[in-house]
């Protein structure tokens, strides 16, 4: 049986309907209200309750299961995920992977301004469209070959960036010195050809194998903290993944 849930929203606030119902679920969750394994009514029923669209509420849902607290089961429908399934994940960057592997990562800024957030990006990080965001653009290379063209956006809210110190450590090495604690990461990869820009910069002809990876970073209470697109040398990068049958 679905468990019953006393939310409220306040349509007159400036902050979004969607934000709200999600903070009040996330804060029964991790207060005990909602314990693991608890089942939530669908989203249709909770809309009608609170006066809401169905839109919105898929996306107050939806931004809990991106924060891994709440899970979809088909023939289930929507829990509360347990302890056992939220653990703590190491995200490393690939700085700390090239440290950790013996290389001699190097990087080579190529912007890093303060600007406001575009509609996608803003979307991504959960803030609201004209929010100043850190837009960044590095070259990694290793051992003196390029590796990596790299573009990230970072709010500005969660940490300070300055072109010295992200010449110096990684991205998430620095954010982690500022109190950013990574939880888990929505990822996404694929391959792309190198346009005439990505080729200069990469030293690979226009047209080569690039593999690419998209990403949005969240922090331990389910905040987004980084999104970032790279690109790496199909030649010399790939990713290795890990299955497990549940």
């Amino acid at each position: 049986m679905a468990a019953p849930l006393r939310l409220a929203v306040d349509k007159n606030s400036p902050v979004p309907l969607y934000h709200q119902v999600a903070q009040a679920l996330e804060d029964a969750i991790r207060t005990g209200e909602l314990p693991p394994g608890t089942k939530l009514d669908n989203e249709i029923d909770l809309a009608n309750r609170l006066n809401l669209s169905r839109p919105t509420m898929r996306k107050a849902m939806d931004q809990l299961v991106r924060a891994g607290l709440l899970v979809r089961k088909r023939g289930v429908g929507t829990q509360v995920v347990g302890s056992q399934v939220r653990r703590s994940l190491e995200l490393s960057s690939l700085h700390d992977d090239l440290r950790s592997s013996g290389g001699s990562p190097t990087t080579a800024v190529l912007g890093l301004a303060r600007v406001p957030a575009d509609e996608e990006t803003a979307q991504l990080l959960g803030l609201s469209p004209g929010d100043e965001v850190y837009h960044l653009r590095r070259v990694r290379s290793t051992d003196g070959e390029p590796l990596a063209l790299m573009e990230n956006w970072v709010p500005c809210s969660r940490c300070e960036l300055d072109r010295e110190r992200l010449e110096q450590d990684g991205l998430y090495a620095l954010m982690r010195a500022q109190g950013v604690t990574f939880q888990l990461a929505h990822q996404r990869v694929g391959a792309v050809a190198a346009d005439e820009e990505q080729a200069a910069l990469l030293g690979v002809e226009p047209g080569a194998a690039l593999v690419s990876m998209t990403r949005t970073a969240l922090d331990d209470v389910g905040r987004p903290v980084e999104t970032g697109h790279h690109v790496y040398r199909g030649d010399k990068y790939s990713f290795e993944l890990t299955l497990v049958q549940h």
